[in-house]
């Protein structure tokens, strides 16, 4: 157990220190480097924010305006026999837009019914094993100007509903 600790406590200073080894060894100018990737990330950050927040946004209005409990209580007959919980579905719509929003919503799950109720614990697999496939789509692919995405969405979607299954079928031998 001590080593694990220690590993996951040295792991990013050793990464850094294998790199700057590695420049000094190939006699890169390392500091330079290092500010020419920086500038570069700053512009990255400044083209995507528009994204970012707009995205941030539309989460956090269809949050406030209670939209998630009216789907939640529309699709109830819908997932009852699929013995998937209402509770979870506004967590699973939100993760394919923020993780961070997501987020948010599983505290206000684990307040409701508890981490290791079924809700709970089957939201906590779900929480890591899909992703936020929207949020991913227009940072990345806005930012390298892809326009056809060919199959992106559909196999996301696919993975994400993988995920969402998975999460489900673990979570009922744990409880």
């Amino acid at each position: 157990m001590r080593f694990l600790l220690f590993l996951s406590e040295s792991v990013i200073p050793l990464t850094i220190f294998l790199i700057v080894a590695y420049g000094l060894l190939n006699r890169q100018n390392i500091y330079q480097d290092f500010l020419k990737g920086a500038k570069d990330g700053f512009s990255t950050v400044i083209d995507i924010f528009p994204t970012l927040v707009g995205l941030m946004t539309a989460v956090g209005i269809l949050r406030a305006s209670g939209f998630f409990e009216f789907l939640s209580e529309f699709l109830k007959n819908l997932m009852g026999p699929l013995h998937f919980p209402t509770d979870l579905i506004p967590i699973t719509i939100v993760k394919m837009f923020s993780s961070s929003a997501a987020t948010g919503l599983l505290l206000d799950l684990f307040k409701t019914h508890g981490t290791d109720s079924f809700p709970g614990l089957a939201a906590s697999i779900m929480m890591s094993c899909t992703e936020t496939i929207f949020y991913t789509m227009s940072i990345y692919f806005m930012h390298i100007h892809v326009k056809k995405t060919r199959f992106t969405l559909t196999g996301a979607l696919f993975a994400t509903l993988c995920g969402i299954a998975a999460s489900i079928f673990l979570a009922s031998f744990m409880v």
